[in-house]
């Protein structure tokens, strides 16, 4: 999720021709970082390294939890305020690193528990933002109105778990279920976004930001998979 950009023209001002190409790149960029992160993620385990660095992580899972939703946000907000090309595309790269490496003890544990869970959460959530995206992009309805829910929402889920560590409760299912919904509010915002106020030199910082809200979809896909009997 990201925030109106309007400091820039947007592209929603530019020619048919132009916006064209600005979603084409974004959405290229988008499967880009995607098949990326399986790259890295399957290198993190064939190597050894996801091993490695899960028993810490799993010890301190809330915090993993806290951690991934702050990288996916800090990202992707420092991101469209790199000028430079090579610095937003640096900051992608930053944050599909790190979306794998805290991503791999639960890619782990999906696979110990049942190795199609990884292929349903993955196919489920495909489909999902594929739905959303088509759905803002078929309707061109703007979808700005949702950035307050999207901030206190995020607010909330964040001191869900910061309480959660403080006294020590699970975040049970309901919770993932209602992450799912913000992760798809997030799709929803950030494709209307990206259609209307993305200045056209900054589609690396868009896609920055879709990714970060699709990987936040698949997260809680598959932790709800997981808690099934």
């Amino acid at each position: 999720m990201q925030e109106n950009m309007n400091y820039a023209t947007p592209v929603a001002q530019a020619s048919v021709a132009d916006r064209s190409d600005f979603i084409w790149k974004c959405y290229a960029h988008v499967v880009g970082g995607i098949l990326a992160f399986a790259a890295i993620e399957a290198y993190l385990i064939s190597s050894g390294i996801a091993f490695r660095i899960a028993p810490a992580m799993l010890n301190n899972w809330l915090m993993t939890m806290g951690a991934f939703m702050l990288v996916g946000w800090g990202a992707s907000h420092f991101a469209h305020r790199l000028v430079s090309r090579p610095a937003q595309y640096a900051a992608f790269a930053i944050l599909v690193v790190a979306q794998a490496l805290i991503f791999s003890p639960m890619i782990i544990l999906a696979y110990m528990k049942d190795p199609s869970i990884i292929d349903s959460a993955a196919g489920v959530t495909v489909l999902g933002c594929v739905g959303l995206i088509a759905t803002a992009m078929i309707t061109r309805k703007d979808f700005s109105f949702l950035r307050g829910m999207l901030v206190w929402g995020g607010m909330l889920a964040l001191g869900g778990i910061i309480a959660s560590i403080l006294f020590g409760f699970q975040l049970g299912t309901w919770f993932s279920v209602g992450m799912i919904g913000f992760a798809g509010a997030a799709v929803l915002y950030d494709t209307s976004n990206i259609m209307r106020n993305y200045p056209q030199d900054r589609y690396v910082a868009a896609s920055m930001a879709l990714f970060a809200s699709i990987a936040l979809m698949f997260w809680y896909v598959l932790r709800l998979f997981m808690g099934r009997n």
